[in-house]
């Protein structure tokens, strides 16, 4: 039976060494790449996630367990078969029109990519009809708007109409967030859904399309 949970503890640690090391022994102790992906480094990064929510872990601790990541997917990559690593749903992610910041929203594509999930960053300062054209282009089940200001904030509204004008509002889930946004201002203009951190951003991505 497939222990995970040393490899589980070593991504949450982001000791990439010793994760390696413990890869490369459960591979050639037989278990398989989807083994491992699903029940040793996607079941860690969920805990990461919940602890980043909690606020038990930060930013440079998230950074290097995703580094710690990165570094085995390059070596159970080659041996997943097509098919094996299955795509939770396609994410297009921006900063709004107007709004330039990119930090959060980049930790929050990270964890969106380390979910399962194939993300579309599209970068900062983004307008809605890029918004619009991008989903209908790469197919997307989510969309995720960011904005930092309080004054791009109604840039959002704007993007949700935009998209829902192009008659896409159907076919999409709308995630906000940032620091100036909330719950209640998500309900106002009729987000999807509202999250505070990328960790519960992840999680509620994956909830959403359930």
């Amino acid at each position: 039976m497939f222990d995970s949970k040393p490899i589980i503890e070593a991504l949450v640690a982001g000791d990439a060494g010793k994760l390696t090391g413990l890869v490369r022994r459960a591979l050639d102790g037989g278990i398989s790449a989807k083994e491992i992906l699903d029940e040793g480094l996607m079941a860690g990064m969920h805990v990461v996630g919940a602890k980043m929510e909690n606020e038990d872990m930060f930013i440079p601790e998230v950074l290097m367990a995703a580094k710690a990541m990165s570094t085995v997917l390059l070596i159970l990559s080659p041996l997943l078969a097509d098919g094996d690593m299955t795509v939770a749903g396609q994410v297009i992610i921006g900063t709004v029109k107007g709004d330039l910041h990119d930090i959060g929203k980049n930790l929050v594509a990270m964890m969106l990519e380390l979910s399962g999930f194939q993300v579309f960053n599209l970068g900062v300062d983004i307008p809605p009809n890029k918004f619009v054209a991008e989903i209908t282009a790469r197919h997307a089940n989510i969309v995720c708007l960011s904005a930092l200001l309080t004054t791009t904030m109604p840039m959002m509204k704007k993007t949700i109409d935009a998209i829902a004008a192009a008659g896409l509002r159907d076919k999409v889930k709308i995630l906000v967030g940032g620091a100036p946004v909330t719950q209640k201002y998500a309900d106002e203009i009729r987000a999807d859904g509202y999250a505070s951190d990328a960790g519960s951003a992840a999680r509620l991505a994956k909830s959403i399309l359930l």
